[in-house]
């Protein structure tokens, strides 16, 4: 049996994917987000912000000395996964709600299939059990979805607490657990716990804004974070002159609020840092503003619509709200993107994904064979059909898988990047191999109806399976 390769091309890690059609020609204004958009950090600092928010737990939250013991494990968790913040579980759930056996992790270990549909009465969340179309909790939510780089170290640590009070056998509250953890995140960023050492200097960052300066583009930057990490970080990877390429700085912005409070008014920052009283008319080039809000933003600048195109990682802080209500364009940037690649473009990935595509369309095609030498068949197919599965998701996070798939559906990640961001790549580097004219067009996925059956594509002929019984066929 000849078995059909499933990838006839190599796939392109520093290239950029579209889900929507869009003309970089009609693109005059380019936005950014600062954290891992414009810069990226080395994986020092996931260590630094768990070990910095894990000893204020201990000292001020007054949590055991003994999660001291816990360290920073890069390879426990992936973006976009779950927490059922009263049950304490963390979990990958897919596009359509269904939560991916075998990802419920409980602490530090996983939590047998069975445990977990008597739980949930089954494998599906139901929709007022997650947060919001926007990605934000209210009264009654009780997942919540981990869509933030940063919050690797966060996912990490609960996991770490979790599994003390476990093991110790203390009787704690899964709610007060989630908050603290959650506060002393929070404060460590606040507190600016994260130093210019962290930054992977990268030149190709100067290389796309100067790219865009020449060809007469206008830009702008909105990030959260305070006016003097932004500038210490610009300075190390742009140069003293980063002000000069950018229309507009905004700092402390206060995303995704600031999408949606009109009442915030823009304040100046000046060179020591101090907020100016005056009242903001105009928003002027090197100079640097603090808080307000996008409509003042639209009101002072004019740029409106689709002539906008803004980059950010967070899917929901910073895409969602401006695709949906305010019409711009907008692109994701993913860092996991090039590894995945990397990884799908493996001979053994390869070979792995098309054997499992082949057994799924055997199991299909047979499963109308109701002898019982056929039906040992199938069911020592969907045995190893059920270890091709793990082992295609230990190629990329042994605990999760993939970022954007499940075994077989998108995840809840892919499904949300799909809605609120036209475009997605790796980095802003991958802007570097596209001219400024041109046009992405995304590639047209056929629908399940306008395929040909599993059996369809694989069985062009008549041919013998030499596992089968002689009197099965496959025609």
């Amino acid at each position: 049996m000849l078995v059909p390769s499933i990838m006839s091309n190599m796939l392109n890690p520093d290239a950029i994917f579209s889900n929507n059609e869009m003309s970089l020609s009609d693109i005059e204004i380019y936005g950014f987000d600062y954290d891992y958009t414009l810069v990226f950090y080395s994986k020092h600092l996931h260590t630094l912000i768990f070990n910095a928010a894990r000893d204020l737990l201990i000292n001020e939250h007054r949590y055991p000395a003994e999660i001291r013991k816990y360290d920073y494990d890069p390879n426990f968790a992936i973006r976009g996964l779950h927490y059922d913040v009263h049950r304490a579980l963390l979990m990958k759930i897919d596009a359509f709600h269904y939560i991916q056996l075998g990802t419920v992790y409980r602490g530090l270990s996983v939590v047998p299939d069975e445990e977990v549909i008597a739980m949930y009465d089954g494998s599906h969340v139901p929709l007022e059990q997650m947060s919001d179309f926007y990605g934000k909790s209210s009264q009654g939510n009780t997942m919540k979805q981990f869509m933030d780089i940063f919050s690797l170290p966060e996912m990490t640590l609960l996991s770490c607490v979790n599994e003390y009070f476990l093991k110790n056998n203390i009787d704690y509250e899964p709610v007060h657990l989630y908050k603290d953890v959650k506060d002393s995140i929070r404060d460590v960023h606040i507190k600016g716990i994260m130093y210019r050492k962290y930054i992977c200097y990268a030149e190709q960052t100067r290389a796309v804004l100067a790219k865009l300066a020449d060809h007469g583009k206008k830009m702008f930057l909105i990030t959260n974070s305070p006016s003097s990490f932004v500038d210490k970080g610009m300075k190390f990877i742009v140069g003293k002159d980063w002000r000069d390429l950018f229309d507009v700085v905004i700092v402390q912005a206060d995303k995704p609020n600031f999408f949606n409070d009109k009442r915030r008014p823009f304040r100046k920052v000046n060179e020591r840092g101090v907020l100016l009283w005056d009242k903001i008319h105009k928003l002027q080039k090197g100079q640097i503003y603090k808080q307000g809000n996008l409509y003042e933003f639209l009101k002072l600048t004019g740029w409106r619509g689709s002539k906008v195109l803004y980059f950010g990682d967070h899917i929901y802080s910073d895409l969602a709200d401006l695709t949906l209500k305010h019409g711009w364009r907008t692109g994701a940037i993913i860092p996991e993107l090039r590894s995945e690649i990397k990884i799908m473009n493996t001979e053994k990935y390869i070979q792995t994904m098309t054997w499992l595509q082949t057994l799924t369309g055997l199991l299909e095609h047979m499963q109308v064979h109701r002898d019982p030498d056929s039906q040992m068949i199938l069911e020592e197919w969907k045995k190893e059909r059920k270890e091709m599965r793990e082992m295609n998701r230990n190629f990329f996070n042994a605990r999760f898988g993939s970022l954007f798939r499940t075994d077989e559906n998108p995840t809840y990640f892919l499904r949300r990047l799909s809605r609120f961001a036209d475009i997605y790549m790796a980095s802003l580097s991958c802007l570097l191999n596209y001219e400024p004219d041109y046009t992405f067009y995304p590639r047209r996925t056929p629908l399940q109806h306008e395929l040909p059956g599993w059996s369809d594509q694989l069985y062009t002929g008549t041919f013998r399976i030499p596992f089968l019984p002689e009197t099965v066929q496959v025609k």
